[in-house]
């Protein structure tokens, strides 16, 4: 077998207190080629057109490719409200030069919606969404999240209503080895995937189903969602694009230095792979 490379990636997540201008710089430090921005958190999210113009320039001097704005929330629930979140990302995914828009689902335990009613939205938000995001020129990535409260857990669900649409030359996966865990899905789908985002989980106390995002941690040692084996896997089945850093965790965004711990976590995947 050829030898496996990881094209890493940083999600603005793993470090919310720096500013998008920051984590440019970081990035560009580390060597790191690209990175996700977000509109979730707070004075630090992408709001602005004027500043996402800014900031595509800030990474073009840098080398660094703005990747995402993740994410437009919840996408699958589609109505009025979410046409104009939508057009609103959009553009500024378009202003700060990204590939696409991350499409999140409803995460809610009280939604009582049956399965035939979920597929019929996730179907009319695809739909809809592909005419927006056309317009400007963008991708698709959409996440299913594993929680049980999730409206869309698995990534076979989207899979199949984008070939049934021949939406595939809009729409894209995202895997996420948190929620493929969570969600005990098996099947990856590398030629369907145009992002991949990496946490590990430590906590031996918490069952896969328990699992939320103040436990997702960077990848190491002692990760329990087999990080590792997820992207081996991915890369064996043809994935090529950026694997992204996603760690939602005071302990990592309370580092002195978070930087540096993302940099051991690369080294750590880098040497399992290439072992």
């Amino acid at each position: 077998m050829s030898q496996l490379s990881v094209n890493f990636a940083l999600n603005h997540m793993t470090c919310p207190q720096m500013s998008a201008e920051e984590l440019i710089g970081s990035a560009a430090r580390l060597g790191i080629k690209a990175v996700e921005l977000r509109n979730d958190l707070g004075e630090n999210s992408l709001t602005e057109r004027s500043r996402a113009r800014s900031i595509a320039e800030l990474a073009k001097q840098k080398g660094i490719e703005i990747l995402s704005i993740n994410a437009l929330y919840p996408f699958n629930l589609w109505n009025e409200e979410r046409a104009e979140q939508a057009e609103k990302l959009a553009m500024l995914a378009a202003a700060c030069g990204a590939r696409g828009l991350v499409l999140c689902p409803l995460v809610d335990a009280h939604f009582s919606a049956s399965d035939e009613e979920k597929s019929i939205g996730l179907t009319k938000a695809l739909k809809a969404l592909n005419a927006i995001l056309a317009a400007h020129q963008l991708k698709g990535f959409v996440e299913p999240l594993g929680f049980p409260a999730s409206s869309l857990r698995t990534k076979r669900q989207v899979v199949d209503t984008i070939k049934e649409r021949s939406l595939e030359n809009r729409f894209l996966l995202v895997h996420d080895t948190f929620h493929h865990q969570g969600a005990g899905e098996n099947e990856v789908f590398a030629t369907h995937t145009g992002l991949v985002h990496i946490s590990g989980v430590e906590d031996e106390a918490i069952g896969f189903s328990d699992m939320q995002d103040a436990h997702r941690l960077l990848v190491g040692p002692k990760d329990r969602l087999n990080t590792v084996g997820q992207i081996r896997q991915l890369l064996s089945s043809g994935y090529d694009q950026f694997i992204s850093f996603e760690s939602f965790a005071k302990e990592i965004r309370d580092l002195d230095d978070p930087m540096a711990a993302v940099e051991q976590s690369i080294r750590y995947i880098q040497q399992k792979i290439a072992g």
